[in-house]
């Protein structure tokens, strides 16, 4: 299945249906009156995020959807059935935008979330809803109101626990396909990775979700490349695992290319808890591998590891780094707020002189 992460979509709800102007008519009855129904309400159109889709490719072969109208009213106080309502079903982590591309409308990160994006129009008043004392035979109904349209963005941003980054042929693609079942495409040339791909990582015990993107070059922000639009895809990640490859002359100047790339997305993508590794480590003589690694220590500020995918060297140690990084940031997010702990405590002092004065009273009675 193609992979595509945004689409442009043409929405509109139902108009609502007319009310009716009708008369009761029966035989020995001489007053019948009014008895004209409302009409329906127009469908809504909503969007729902549902399981098993990973892609919004549906959306390039359809790009327009349409809600039924609501029933005309009848005679006999008969309401005219409601619209049929339309859903837009996408992945987990699709956004909803307004046409602009910026305004942002929904988020869903769950499955069976559903928002109604557009609300069908109300249904016109039938005859009967007109009479009055001085108006017991109103000639008129109203015509049902009309329904939203408008044109919206669709804009998927994988949810993952882990994302990889790097320069193009850092071994990204490599890693996934080592510690996960997932099987990208791999070659020796740069942006072998046109679009990201999940990966379910297991170690001692232990599930997480790692997502892999196209690789980033100097000047990507810029358009450069395959530009970073991509970078989207690892914003819901926790923590990223930086790869840095042992083939570059400089491995010092790829991390900060990287890392002014990630600079330059914002979107808190560079403050993100970060491990970083130097890869293909099997290409180094003894000599060259602890001069690389000494050089991206010092850049990087941070205990680098080495991993191999041809031996296997560093991999699980990677992932039990990563499994300890995103176990750490559960831990912080369940943890309650000291600031909130503070607000509702009893302050001790309070408290004893509360008791005491309790006691002095019980003495005096």
């Amino acid at each position: 299945m193609k992979f595509l992460d945004q689409a442009k979509v043409f929405i509109r709800s139902g108009d609502g249906g007319a009310g009716s102007v009708s008369f009761r008519r029966e035989k020995f009855i001489e007053f019948g009156g009014p008895d004209g129904g409302d009409g329906g309400r127009g469908g809504d159109v909503f969007v729902e995020a549902v399981a098993g889709l990973n892609t919004l490719i549906d959306y390039r072969y359809q790009q327009h959807f349409r809600a039924k109208i609501g029933g005309h009213g009848m005679g006999r106080n008969r309401t005219g059935a409601k619209g049929e309502d339309v859903t837009l079903r996408v992945p987990v982590g699709t956004q909803v935008f307004e046409e602009d591309n910026e305004t942002l409308i929904c988020d869903l990160t769950a499955v069976g979330e559903r928002v109604r994006i557009a609300a069908g129009g109300n249904g016109g008043f039938g005859n009967w809803q007109f009479k009055s004392s001085i108006n017991q035979a109103p000639r008129r109904a109203n015509a049902g109101l009309p329904g939203q349209e408008m044109t919206i963005w669709l804009r998927l941003k994988l949810i993952a626990d882990a994302g990889l980054v790097g320069l193009p042929n850092a071994g990204k693609s490599t890693f996934l396909a080592t510690v996960t079942a997932a099987r990208p495409k791999i070659a020796d040339y740069p942006f072998t990775t046109l679009h990201p791909n999940l990966g379910v990582a297991s170690i001692d015990t232990h599930e997480f979700v790692i997502a892999d993107i196209p690789g980033l070059i100097e000047g990507a922000h810029e358009g450069v490349g395959i530009g970073d639009r991509f970078l989207g895809h690892v914003e819901r990640t926790r923590v990223l695992l930086h790869l840095v490859s042992a083939t570059e002359d400089d491995v010092a100047y790829a991390y900060r290319t990287v890392r002014g790339e990630l600079e330059a997305y914002g979107n808190g993508l560079d403050e993100k808890p970060e491990l970083v590794a130097l890869s293909k480590t099997d290409t180094l003589t003894p000599e060259e591998r602890t001069e690389k690694l000494a050089a991206l220590r010092q850049e990087s500020g941070a205990q680098v590891l080495a991993l191999s995918a041809v031996t296997r060297e560093g991999m699980t140690e990677a992932l039990r780094a990563l499994r300890r990084e995103i176990e750490a940031l559960d831990e912080d997010a369940a943890a309650p707020d000291p600031a909130d702990a503070a607000r509702w405590a009893t302050p001790p002092v309070e408290a004893e002189n509360r008791s005491a004065a309790a006691d002095d009273d019980g003495d005096e009675e």
